[in-house]
């Protein structure tokens, strides 16, 4: 691959967080408008399920293909194509008239933002190697930025197109930001040129990477935090409603849980691409999540402190993206450790929105599903112990190459 020249550097620099508000509106958008989806399209509740669904079957089965497509298109050239492929689908099913159509366009674009998901970090390492914590602070704060965005502005830009199919403009709009984001990468598209799949240099598979330690405890940790993430974006406001809290009040908390995470976003990945060990950033995190959780269920009445601590833990989320980029030394294993980090560990994240429903329907309460949160909180912190040392993939991978040849 041809080295990238001062102008595709900055092209990069602007193309990473262009891409990364785009990793979550085509998700999260759908969220706020779905009773007016339902309503439209004539969706039943198991189709209206398996919408919510798609988001983490995309990251868990996609996902994983993004190391093998990079190999063979290029990494510059896949990122256009599934910024493409977000452009097509949000905007397409914005306009479709069926559950059908639109469940397989909001697939289409789910597909790209997954494996663009995964490129990203590959792409920090390949140009950035000695910036992973700064590069990270901006694309995780990028990421943030757009989820918050998808989650406010699209129902008030329904409202703003007015009409029984206001919330088709609310979807289309997220159409924009990709197109903006595909600029810079059109322009790398050549970037990729000289590329030569079979060349010399031995790829980096993902089932190598899943026989490391390194790479198995990293899945695990990803895993665990976002299961925590997605137990908290999909119950709490109802958690804060049920303790007597206005659905205003319940919804400003739960702001304030995904607000506390934007700065943190930043300020976590740089501090952890200065430290070695990571342990001393690692454990005051973690330990933020049982303290959250357990003040909920004790002192209900300070919920907004509560939101705060709870946010704070959150920023696990940024710190394993770090992670994934400091724990490997080659672009191919950054992308190998990321398509099976995110892949595997979604597939575990899917289980705590469930869990967290299952649980209140069998207690009748939230004080279950919060101790059973509090204390998964302590193989979070164990595993993330774990890869929080200092430790490198490639460092491991001629071990599992040498068990693997006959003896």
């Amino acid at each position: 691959m041809s080295s990238p020249s001062r102008a595709g550097r900055a092209l990069v620099w602007i193309g990473i967080p262009l891409l990364a508000v785009n990793l979550r509106p085509a998700a999260i958008s759908v969220g706020p408008v779905l009773d007016e989806i339902r309503a439209a399209l004539d969706m039943s509740a198991a189709e209206a399920g398996v919408l919510t669904s798609l988001p983490v079957i995309a990251f868990a089965v996609f996902g994983a293909l993004a190391p093998r497509l990079s190999a063979l298109v290029g990494p510059h050239r896949l990122t256009v194509v599934s910024l493409a492929c977000v452009v097509g689908g949000v905007l397409g099913r914005s306009q479709a008239g069926s559950t059908l159509l639109f469940l397989g366009l909001s697939l289409l674009a789910l597909t790209g933002m997954a494996i663009a998901n995964v490129l990203l970090p590959s792409l920090v390492k390949q140009h950035f190697p000695d910036h992973i914590g700064r590069l990270t602070a901006i694309y995780s704060t990028a990421l943030a930025l757009g989820l918050t965005s998808a989650s406010v502005l699209t129902v008030p830009v329904s409202e703003a197109a007015g009409g029984a199919d206001g919330w088709r403009s609310g979807l289309a709009v997220w159409s924009l930001t990709a197109v903006l984001a595909l600029v810079p990468w059109l322009l790398l598209w050549r970037q990729d040129r000289d590329r030569h799949p079979s060349g010399a240099s031995r790829r980096v598979t993902l089932g190598v990477v899943a026989r490391t330690r390194l790479g198995r405890r990293m899945a695990l940790f990803f895993g665990l935090q976002s299961l925590q993430a997605y137990a908290v974006f999909g119950w709490f406001a109802a958690i804060y409603r049920d303790a007597g809290y206005s659905s205003t009040a319940a919804g400003v908390l739960l702001g304030v849980v995904t607000g506390v995470s934007i700065p943190l976003s930043f300020f976590v990945p740089m501090l952890a691409g200065r430290l070695g060990d990571l342990r001393p950033l690692m454990w005051p995190l973690v330990v933020c999540y049982p303290i959250g959780y357990l003040g909920l269920v004790v002192l209900p009445g300070a919920a907004l402190l509560w939101a705060l601590v709870t946010g704070t833990a959150m920023a696990t989320f940024p710190l394993a993206l770090t992670m994934i980029g400091l724990r490997a030394r080659t672009t191919d294993g950054t992308a190998a450790l990321s398509a099976l980090t995110q892949s595997l560990g979604y597939l575990l994240a899917a289980l705590g929105p469930f869990g967290m429903g299952l649980l209140r329907d069998l207690s009748g309460g939230w004080t279950v599903p919060l101790l059973v949160l509090t204390a998964l909180s302590v193989p979070l912190a164990i595993v993330g112990d774990s890869v929080a040392r200092p430790g490198c993939l490639e460092d491991e991978l001629g071990d599992v190459e040498q068990d693997r040849q006959p003896a």
